[in-house]
């Protein structure tokens, strides 16, 4: 892919890195209860229902694990950056193939061709 062809690319997955970055970031507010909006200073006489546990417990696994996902895209996004900058993004990183225009412009840090793609996801059933 021409330098040229590159740039629009670039720009994208710039912006979706930032985004994810700051997704990432209020997510571990959120997680670890600094965010502002958890009452932590809970009174001795305020009592506390066990499904409320239940629900504050679920929905802290449920944010590290979105949290986990975001990174593993921020890192797919950040290696996308690299192939940018050695040149080498749009060429599948498994075959050296072509990765098609329209695969990247759904998924712009693909780092391989519709193909490889396949064949990876059968292997890990």
């Amino acid at each position: 892919m021409k330098v040229a062809d590159m740039r629009p690319f670039r720009k994208v997955l710039e912006q979706l890195r930032s985004r994810l970055r700051g997704d990432v970031s209020t997510m571990a507010d959120t997680a670890l209860g600094t965010g502002g909006t958890r009452d932590h200073g809970r009174s001795s006489t305020k009592r506390v229902h066990m499904d409320d546990l239940g629900s504050e417990a679920f929905n802290q696994e449920f944010t590290l694990l979105l949290m986990e996902n975001e990174e593993d895209t921020l890192q797919m996004v950040d290696e996308a950056l690299a192939r940018i900058r050695h040149k080498t993004f749009g060429s599948c990183v498994e075959c050296s193939g072509i990765i098609t225009k329209k695969r990247l412009e759904a998924l712009p840090y693909a780092p391989t061709c519709i193909r490889c793609a396949e064949k990876l996801e059968k292997k890990s059933w």
